[in-house]
């Protein structure tokens, strides 16, 4: 066993015999939380070690090939899916996490999603008024910003044009880049190192004040004795990420953060035999189910192009007992695209002949925030985790409210045709054919759905009959030394894209463990 393990990265795949290490604090996950976390306790003086599932991948390794990036960069390459298969997941599986290939949004957490979560769910370890000096320090190290109207590509600039002419709120959305050159290709991770993540932010803040990351470690379970975590047992696994090498690693240390993410970090709980005696663990974990429209022009659109997700219309964001949503874009590009066009063959291809002169905007709905909304329930399936998920009516209702306005922000900026992603298709060319978005399948399977945003399983709760962890610092209930940080922890969806909410937390939550621990 050996302290002296190095800063820097250390691949797994590269280590051809069994390791231990210890430290001060091990972290296991490198994205939002485990991140912000590592950065913050390393330059308190704590010696850091960040264990992550994923590959280490940097600019010069990013391809800018769908094909290339989803095996790599995402889980399961790309096609997790909800247990019963209606919805795809999509979550970044690499050093930096999903922050690597997400499409740079950063909101600050709607300040009604915070007061729901200490009036229904006892989080009052803190209020907005606490994280505003967090987000402010992320943002600028992030440097978080809003672009100007005129850098926006043409499939956004459509959404903020229709939007304006039906009179619906609209904006900009803040990203977090640094002299991006708007390839368009965030999702696949950014080959000029223009998007802070992760990967080139606090990680290699954290580094060079001496953290250790090692990637390509699958962290089987979390050793326990009486109330605390004793140490780390892992499996290293190939270049591939898919194969293990046969070589294990163990991480022992005095504190430990968990910051695998929503459906990781209580998977790793549930194969470490984790206490749980209200059974709250796993439960409540929200998506954003998202649906999409296409509208095809006769001009190009190209929104393969430019900042992916550029603009959103928080217009019915609050529909009081109905669930609420955001509009927002999506980048065209051609392997997203033909997934979720449910036509086959020669119909199929002809859609995708007309790529360039096609838009994709997606209506994302907010979970959670209804009491007969309950989110889902990650399971293990071989050691690995699936997640129960069934959409609640409101948010099917939701689903389809969105769909008729997406259209009607289509046909306001000249759309030759509007067509959504049932199975069959419904097709739209003048603003009497929307009824027929009425009488279309909404329902599994029937129609596309996916989503980017996974949270809950470990929720917050002051309570422990409520949640998993306490709201002071993340820390688990019934283990005296384990603390959750990422989005795991939200006892609630937020209703918009949740990097900042993740880093905000991270940093409190970081910030206060530093002080009790230095």
């Amino acid at each position: 066993m050996t302290r002296d393990v190095p800063a820097g990265v250390i691949e797994g795949q590269t280590l051809t015999a069994d390791a231990e290490y210890s430290c001060d604090v091990c972290i296991i996950g490198s994205g939002a939380g485990g991140a912000v976390a590592a950065a913050t306790l390393q330059k308190a003086g704590l010696k850091v070690i960040v264990l992550e599932e994923g590959g280490y991948f940097t600019a010069n390794r990013f391809r800018m090939l769908e094909e290339d990036s989803f095996p790599n960069l995402y889980q399961e390459g790309g096609a997790r899916t909800t247990k019963d298969g209606s919805m795809v997941i999509l979550q970044g599986r690499a050093v930096g996490g999903t922050t690597v290939v997400n499409w740079t949004t950063s909101f600050r957490t709607p300040e009604k999603v915070l007061d729901r979560w200490k009036t229904h769910h006892d989080v009052n370890g803190f209020a907005y008024s606490d994280l505003v000096p967090h987000w402010e320090a992320v943002e600028e190290r992030l440097s978080v910003a809003r672009p100007p109207l005129e850098v926006v590509n043409r499939n956004n600039r459509l959404l903020y044009d229709g939007c304006e002419k039906l009179g619906y709120h609209v904006e900009t959305i803040p990203r977090n880049v640094k002299n991006c050159l708007h390839t368009g290709y965030c999702g696949m991770g950014c080959p000029v190192d223009a998007k802070q993540s992760m990967l080139v932010s606090y990680l290699p803040d954290a580094m060079h004040a001496g953290a250790t990351v090692i990637s390509r470690v699958r962290v089987e379970r979390i050793v326990m004795q009486g109330n605390e975590a004793r140490h780390v047992e892992g499996t290293l696994l190939d270049a591939t990420g898919r194969f293990a090498t046969g070589v294990k690693l163990k991480v022992r240390a005095p504190r430990f953060i968990l910051a695998a993410g929503a459906m990781g970090s209580p998977a790793v709980l549930m194969r470490s035999g984790a206490p749980d005696p209200h059974e709250r663990l796993g439960i409540r974990t929200f998506l954003h189910p998202v649906i999409a429209s296409m509208g095809l022009y006769d001009d190009e659109v190209n929104g393969f192009y430019g900042a992916p997700q550029s603009v959103a219309s928080h217009e019915f964001y609050d529909r009081g007992d109905e669930v609420g949503y955001l509009l927002e874009a999506v980048p065209v590009h051609p392997g997203l695209l033909a997934s979720a066009i449910p036509d086959l063959g020669k119909t199929h291809r002809g859609w995708m002949e007309q790529v360039a002169n096609t838009a994709v905007h997606l209506a994302l709905t907010g979970d959670g925030l209804h009491d007969d909304v309950p989110g889902g329930k990650v399971e293990l399936r071989e050691n690995l985790p699936i997640l129960d998920y069934v959409i609640a009516e409101k948010t099917w209702r939701a689903l389809r409210h969105g769909q008729k306005e997406m259209a009607k922000v289509f046909l306001a900026t000249g759309a030759r045709e509007v067509v959504t992603f049932h199975d069959p298709a419904v097709h739209i060319r003048k603003e009497s054919d929307i009824a027929k978005i009425d009488d279309a399948p909404f329902a599994p399977r029937k129609v596309a759905i996916f989503s980017a945003h996974v949270m809950g399983g470990c929720g917050l709760s002051d309570d422990p009959r409520g949640g998993v962890v306490r709201s002071e610092d993340g820390r688990h209930h019934q283990i005296a030394n384990l603390h959750v940080i990422d989005g795991s922890t939200f006892p609630t969806a937020l209703g918009v894209n949740p990097q900042e909410t993740i880093y905000g937390l991270a940093s409190l939550f970081a910030n206060r463990l530093a002080e009790r621990w230095t």
